[in-house]
């Protein structure tokens, strides 16, 4: 570890000297003070402001025995620096999403979002009930992390687009940010996908280094103002049926911490989660509004041919991988499974449900 910044705010002083009297127990226990680096802009809507709340529960919830200092994307390290700055120690927690660490960890990506694949509260479940979690912990300890789903955005879009797309032959040659499974099965089928950091869309979209992007879903897309550089929005998700933030901790910081600690730790990133989840169902709304009737946004599906051909670049792409990593395969299977699992009840379900909404309820 490179630092460590366990500060008393009471005890013993000098040797021998006995505390004062009637010092309360809380006063007299240690206050530890951590650094937890993002991938988001300060207070960023829902993504950055999602690490904020992770931090304020944790000082919340160990009674300001913890106290987490959020740092926003570049203030102490780069936004997709965030897995080595906390696997190293330069910061004992982070807040990024797992797939940006695709190159590092290739099964990272299982843990964020997969083409085709689970929803929000399907993934949840994996994580939570169907082992996702502990399969998340082994991978991670090999780089000396400890990880947490801290937040979801939902559901997120195809992505803005400056042409509109009637068939697979106009996506050929267009760049795409598109990070991920996604971005990869893009690439089989004529897209060129770069990943970079959100604050830096806007104005490659603008300058025409970028021709398309996908970024979060309404509220964030309207933060940045991507309306303003492109006129479709795709909202066929396919790519990011769910998208999980993550949390890391470093695990010798993690290790240190008494039991209690790492119970308030567990159970604020578990809050946090489902409350980024349900302000973004809230603000995705509103924000979607405001596109389309403020600001004329063109919202689109793409094609059944593109669909058909991303399905199977997906399908590809995730063989591929875990045929060639065995940590990947181990997870796939895991998540695989679950998703079998739990279809069919969705499917009497939810789906179902929605069906029948759609058809009745105006």
């Amino acid at each position: 570890m490179q630092r460590r910044k366990f500060l008393k705010t009471a005890g013993l002083g000098a040797a021998g000297v006995v505390a004062a009297p009637f010092v309360s127990t809380a006063k007299a226990q240690e206050t530890i003070t951590w650094d937890m680096v993002t991938s988001w802009p300060t207070n960023f809507p829902a993504l950055g402001t999602g690490a904020n709340d992770f931090a304020k529960r944790i000082e919340q919830l160990s009674n300001g025995r913890m106290r987490v200092r959020v740092h926003g994307a570049g203030e102490l390290v780069p936004p997709l620096e965030v897995f080595d700055a906390v696997a190293a120690g330069t910061a004992e927690m982070g807040h990024s999403a797992a797939y940006y660490w695709r190159g590092k960890v290739a099964a990272s990506q299982f843990f964020t979002a997969v083409p085709f694949g689970m929803n929000t509260t399907e993934t949840n479940a994996w994580l939570y009930h169907g082992g996702g979690q502990e399969l998340w912990d082994e991978i991670y300890a090999k780089h000396n992390l400890k990880p947490f789903p801290v937040g979801n955005t939902g559901t997120q879009p195809g992505g803005w687009f400056k042409k509109e797309i009637n068939s697979l032959d106009d996506l050929q040659g267009i760049k795409l940010r598109l990070p991920g499974l996604a971005g990869e099965a893009m690439n089989r089928i004529g897209v060129t996908t770069v990943n970079m950091p959100g604050g830096e869309i806007f104005t490659s979209m603008q300058t025409g280094v970028l021709d398309a992007a996908d970024w979060v879903s309404p509220y964030n897309d309207l933060a940045f103002g991507l309306h303003q550089v492109a006129d479709y929005y795709y909202t066929s998700s396919w790519n990011e049926p769910s998208a999980v933030l993550e949390g890391t901790v470093n695990l010798d910081a993690w290790n240190e911490l008494p039991d209690d600690l790492k119970a308030v730790v567990t159970e604020a990133a578990r809050a946090s989660n489902l409350a980024m989840y349900s302000e973004f169902t809230y603000r995705n709304a509103q924000a979607l509004d405001t596109l389309v009737e403020e600001h004329g946004v063109q919202l689109r599906s793409f094609p059944q041919d593109v669909m058909e051909a991303l399905y199977e670049a997906s399908r590809a792409v995730i063989q591929e991988q875990v045929e060639s990593d065995p940590d990947s395969a181990k997870v796939y299977e895991s998540y695989q499974a679950f998703q079998k699992l739990v279809r069919p009840s969705n499917d009497a379900g939810e789906f179902a449900y929605l069906k029948a909404r759609d058809s009745l309820v105006e």
